[in-house]
């Protein structure tokens, strides 16, 4: 019998991916640079239980441990632009201008997108998630899903995009002892919400 092999197998598997236009790969909701050169590429992936790696016609451009942190980056700083020009038009200002454009609430959401990343440019895939919602459901619903985000201290994306699928924007926001609540021995009252 032969030896076994000096290194124990590894299961992998492979993914088509797309390199999008912050330079980063999603796999199971966490983004992985490549070199920004390949953005809009479309590039393999190898994904063990402990590497990532990325693939452009057969060879390797970039190599990352894993992480299991959904909604994160891993970003390996020689795969960014100088002064990230390949989306230069989307800048901090522009998007904050942009949401302030919709309301002060629409702003502070995109604030802290922006803020909440170790580098701004990773938080412009959220703010533009965010643009979209402006295009499906319109800016007034936009802006109040926005500012019952913020009340909630919530504000990210995807509360804002729960808040509109579920309606929550559209139900008033009126407090309890506001409303007009019948007279019944079920019925606990105003008191009770305090």
């Amino acid at each position: 019998m032969r030896p076994l092999p000096a290194t124990p197998y590894v299961y992998a598997e492979w993914k088509r991916v797309r390199a999008a236009f912050d330079y980063h790969v999603d796999f199971d909701r966490h983004y992985y640079s490549v070199p920004h050169a390949l953005v809009g590429q479309e590039l393999s992936a190898r994904f063990s239980a402990s590497t990532v790696e990325v693939f452009h016609r057969g060879e390797r451009v970039a190599s990352h441990v894993r992480s299991y942190q959904r909604g994160a980056h891993t970003t390996i700083s020689e795969h960014m632009p100088q002064s990230h020009r390949a989306h230069a038009q989307w800048t901090p200002e522009r998007l904050i201008h942009w949401g302030a454009s919709v309301g002060a609430h629409t702003r502070a959401v995109v604030e802290h997108l922006l803020k909440s990343k170790r580098h701004p440019e990773q938080g412009y895939r959220a703010c533009l998630g965010l643009l979209s919602l402006a295009r499906q459901y319109g800016q007034e619903r936009l802006e109040a899903a926005s500012s019952l985000a913020v009340k909630l201290q919530s504000p990210s994306r995807k509360s804002v995009l729960s808040i509109l699928k579920t309606g929550r924007d559209q139900l008033s926001q009126e407090t309890p002892e506001q409303l007009d609540l019948p007279e019944h021995t079920n019925v606990r009252g105003a008191k009770y919400y305090h």
